[in-house]
């Protein structure tokens, strides 16, 4: 009982009070009417909904079986993973079991018998929808957390990913970042990505189980920490560039880039103990519905909003026919408490007339169409009332539609980057090896030299051999006698003719000096 009203209190801040009702029926002086309000559906927790794709092929453990071990008894491997036989399979889909008290079912890698081989997994979590985050994303590790991972996200159902937040041992190790806490970010820092070891060094204890995505530290930056001024929070999101996205997604993907290490150097005698296993993912959000609906179904395989305010699609992201006399816009939740439904209207209503939002005062009908289009769109807008941004220019989120500056350019690295169009958060597509809003940075195990280009050595995988060194992780200087971009390769056993014609040329040159010794040990005799 005590558990479910700690849990209760918990979810208190994040359920009640605000933008639950979309509409109500209300009397005026000109009769009675809808009156419409800004509104959005309940959190919940989004796993019941997901699918989950785990790559690359193979990384799922037991076929072949596969004996592991843990940290706690390392050379006791008596634990056998096998996909054939129930009792001993991990695939996926227990990663969102329901579990019996006591009882871990986990999802479980292959062990790291290929190192130094990096052992590599992605979880990928999808929902087909755009849903919002209420509370902490919370990874519920067996057998210990990675020293080395991290968080993407992506805003477009897995076609671009972005970086979510940073894992490791060691941030500047791993990643090039300094390590920072969410708690220590400020109003104007709070959707800055991050990389944290809160969540990496081992601990030793078997209770050391989750990693988070700290979603309610964010929102206490706001709202204090007991999320008690939720007003000031939906103020922010409204307002500060960058933060309502921040905490939107459609895809969510897990990166495992090293395995927990038992806080030792990795014991090349023994790799049954390293490997993944993942028992829960919790992920508590609700439907992005722009605000235009209070309600969101699970139909035809989808999470779908059931949408208000003359609006439609699986977001409401678009005025219903006949309802179409001014553009959509999503609905705000500014003027507090109520927001601003921005309600579509239909032909004839209060906003019948062409609306252009500043940007042309010229407009056209287009016969064939039945439509009234704006001509000339300015301050690089385009669309039927220059309510869209012109390619390679994105929308600012601070700014009203009919402000000059609604539309921001992409400015994409043009080397890092495919094309100079982003999305709608300002995102660049980037080429292979890029990283970054604007494809000017480099991912891990990537440099930068006009582009990003993998690195041929480090000082951890790809090693310099037979006493080479690395050289800016480009290449290898190699020791007289060895070649090859590892130094691998000895010039002798490469090239024969080479080492043939030195041979020769040292027993030449042997033969040489002998002879003339003889020949002056012999004038000395004959004087």
């Amino acid at each position: 009982m005590l558990h479910l009203v700690a849990f209760l209190l918990h979810c208190l801040p994040l359920a009640m009070g605000h933008y639950d009702i979309c509409k109500s029926w209300v009397t005026t002086d000109d009769g009675p009417s809808w009156e419409f309000y800004a509104c959005q559906p309940k959190a919940m927790r989004m796993k019941e909904y997901v699918t989950v794709r785990v790559d690359p092929p193979g990384i799922t453990c037991g076929d072949p079986p596969e004996r592991f071990c843990t940290h706690e008894n390392p050379y006791l491997c008596s634990d056998e993973c096998d996909a054939s036989t129930p009792d001993l399979a991990h695939p996926p889909k227990l990663m969102f079991d329901k579990e019996d008290e006591g009882l871990a079912t986990y999802w479980q890698s292959v062990t790291w018998s290929r190192y130094p081989e990096p052992l590599l997994a992605n979880i990928t979590l999808s929902w087909n929808k755009s849903i919002e985050l209420t509370d902490d994303i919370v990874v519920t590790f067996e057998y210990g957390r990675p020293t080395i991972m991290m968080l993407e996200k992506s805003l477009d159902n897995g076609r671009t990913w972005h970086p979510y937040q940073y894992y490791a041992d060691d941030c500047m190790e791993a990643f090039g970042m300094p390590a920072r806490r969410v708690r220590d970010l400020s109003t104007t820092s709070a959707n800055r990505i991050i990389c944290t070891e809160e969540y990496s060094r081992w601990a030793g204890s078997k209770k050391e189980k989750n990693v988070r995505l700290e979603v309610r530290d964010r929102f206490a930056i706001f709202a204090g920490q007991d999320l008690r001024n939720m007003d000031n929070l939906y103020t922010r999101l409204e307002s500060a560039k960058g933060l309502k996205d921040f905490f939107t997604m459609t895809d969510l993907r897990m990166r495992l880039l090293r395995p927990a290490l038992g806080g030792t150097y990795v014991q090349r005698e023994n790799l049954y103990k390293y490997f993944y296993a993942v028992s829960n993912i919790e992920v508590t959000g609700r439907c992005k519905c722009n605000l235009h609906a209070n309600l969101c179904s699970f139909k035809e395989g989808s999470l779908q909003c059931e949408c208000e305010h003359n609006t439609t699609g699986q977001d409401c992201g678009k005025c219903k026919k006949n309802f179409r006399t001014r553009s959509w816009r999503a609905g705000s939740y500014l003027p507090l408490p109520n927001g601003s439904p921005n309600a579509c209207a239909a032909a004839g209503s209060a906003f019948g007339n062409c609306e252009c939002y500043g940007h042309s005062n010229r407009c056209s009908y287009i016969d064939f169409l039945n439509v009234v289009t704006c001509v000339s769109c300015k301050h690089n807008t385009r669309g039927q009332h220059c309510q869209h941004c012109r390619l390679g220019f994105y929308r600012n989120g601070s700014a009203e539609l009919d402000d000059e500056n609604v539309c921001i350019e992409c400015n994409c690295n043009q080397i890092g980057s495919l094309h100079d169009r982003c999305n709608e958060t300002g995102y660049c597509e980037c080429r292979e090896g890029a990283s970054g809003p604007k494809c000017d940075d480099c991912l891990p195990n990537y440099y930068w030299r006009q582009g990003c280009f993998p690195n041929v050595c480090d000082e951890e995988l790809l090693i310099c051999q037979n006493g080479g060194t690395c050289y800016q992780n480009q290449r290898c200087i190699c020791p007289a006698g060895y070649k090859g971009v590892l130094c691998e390769q000895s010039k002798c056993d490469s090239d024969n003719k080479a080492c043939n014609s030195a041979s020769s040329t040292y027993l030449s040159l042997t033969f040489f000096l002998i002879s003339a010794l003889s020949l002056q040990l012999r004038c000395l005799l004959d004087f």
